[in-house]
């Protein structure tokens, strides 16, 4: 789920706690949506603009960094680096996070810089302002192509997103909240969605779930009454051990089919969230460049053998050219140069019927037996080479399946390492001869069953590992 604005009130309150006061030691930008500043005693604080994973927090997830630092990154720690953080602020129920910094400019002089994180989705941005809020630079410039309403351009004073026309959740009373259920006339959880800003679909879900046990009304309140008071308890729902949901109370709604577990912190959770889900992703593109591998190498088999086949089925055609030149010699007696067409008795069948047999008239008749002996010898010599070669072609394409097998059940980086492997020792994919000793890798363990004999039975989950 999206990091919506209540979430991200119980983020802020955390990160005032942990960080206000401390100075910004390291800049770095380990990826073009994430920028990392390093805080006195070794804190790290990320913030992304990711489309899909816009957040802010604490973290303790080591990342590689460039080779060459991005040019924003170099002007975040042009104005930021060695600043300290004096606020860490949240416009009311927004998706946006301002951090002010007290700095000394290249002049000596004392002032202040801000870096406003906005964490909405596709429209997610990272924005360094000047101490009069003039924008310095962004991560993403927005000119009046792109949005008339709203502009960020270097120059320009920044301004907050355009507010939704929805209502506040947390100042709704009774009388307001009734009198907009009579208006809508939609189920519970889209009127909850239509109705109110900062609330995301997970937790208007939860709410219109919750009212189907008391009232909708009740159950709104009830939520509002903590939201307000800032009571939240930060909870990760967890299906088949992935990370799938997180949000700042319990959810109930998905019963047993997920399990739910409560944070003391919403850092070190966010945390575990993003970065099981950064590395599935990982994962994911990498199975997805084998599997066009192995595909591409499955398909060129597959064709590969269909024209054997197809050549294999023309050889089995050869005893009619034995027999079509046994006849020409036969009948040489008869026959005469330039002549196009032989036609003969077939005396290898009963009834000895005619059969017309093609002549080449620029031939004699003793050349055009010549010429189908020689065709007889190489079909059957052909047949030999290729039923050998469609048994192999038979052997390639079979591997081929069971490495697509294989990635169909890979899950872990070492499972993907291991496949690349094996299709890189078969000569399917190229690999980088860097002139270094390739370091060695461990590998991943077969799975381990026992018989109802008693019998240990270990399954490997690739070609390789089943060999040994």
């Amino acid at each position: 789920m999206p990091l919506d604005a209540i979430c991200l009130t119980g983020v802020v309150r955390e990160l005032r706690e942990a960080a206000l006061g401390l100075r910004i030691e390291k800049v770095q930008q380990p990826a073009r949506d994430q920028i990392i500043l390093t805080l006195r005693g070794n804190k790290k604080l990320l913030l992304c603009a990711g489309t899909s994973q816009a957040r802010i927090h604490l973290t303790g997830v080591a990342r590689e960094n460039p080779s060459a630092p991005p040019m924003f990154c170099m002007l975040l720690r042009k104005h930021l680096q060695g600043g300290r953080l004096t606020g860490i602020d949240q416009p009311e129920l927004e998706r946006v996070v301002v951090l002010t910094a007290d700095i000394v400019d290249e002049m000596g002089e004392q002032g202040k810089r801000r870096l406003v994180l906005e964490c909405m989705g596709r429209h997610s941005n990272l924005i360094l302002l000047d101490g009069q809020d003039r924008i310095i630079d962004c991560l993403r410039r927005v000119d009046m192509e792109m949005s008339e309403k709203r502009q960020v351009l270097p120059g320009l004073f920044y301004r907050l997103p355009p507010a939704q026309e929805k209502t506040n959740p947390l100042q709704i009373d009774r009388e307001g909240f009734r009198r907009l259920r009579e208006q809508s006339g939609r189920e519970p959880e889209q009127f909850l969605l239509d109705s109110f800003f900062g609330i995301s679909p997970l937790v208007c879900r939860e709410i219109a779930a919750s009212g189907e046990r008391w009232t909708l009304e009740d159950a709104f309140f009830d939520w509002q009454a903590d939201a307000t008071e800032e009571r939240f308890t930060p909870y990760l729902l967890t299906k088949d051990g992935k990370p799938a949901e997180f949000s700042y109370f319990p959810i109930r709604q998905y019963g047993e089919s997920m399990t739910g577990e409560a944070w003391e912190k919403f850092s070190p959770m966010l945390d575990a969230f993003y970065e099981t889900r950064e590395q599935i992703e990982r994962v994911r593109q990498r199975g997805q460049t084998l599997q066009r591998a192995a595909v591409n190498a499955r398909d060129r088999a597959v064709r590969k053998l269909a024209l054997q086949e197809k050549e294999y089925a023309q050889t089995q055609d050869r005893d009619r050219l034995r027999i079509c030149g046994e006849l020409i010699t036969a009948n040489l007696y008869r026959m005469e140069k330039g002549q196009r067409v032989l036609t003969a008795q077939n005396y290898y069948e009963d009834t000895c019927p005619n059969m017309e047999i093609t002549l080449d008239p620029l031939l004699t008749p003793q050349q055009n037996a010549a010429k189908y002996f020689k065709r007889y010898s190489k079909a059957k010599t052909a047949e030999k080479y290729l039923t050998e070669q469609m048994a192999a072609a038979r052997r390639e394409r079979d591997w081929l399946e069971s490495v697509l097998d294989e990635l169909s059940r890979a899950e872990t980086e070492q499972d993907f390492s291991d496949i690349r492997r094996e299709l890189s020792e078969a000569g399917y994919l190229k690999t980088a001869n860097s002139g270094k000793k390739e370091p060695r890798r461990g590998t991943s363990r077969p799975r381990a069953f026992r018989a109802s004999s008693g019998l240990r039975i270990l399954v490997g989950s690739r070609n390789t590992q089943n060999d040994r």
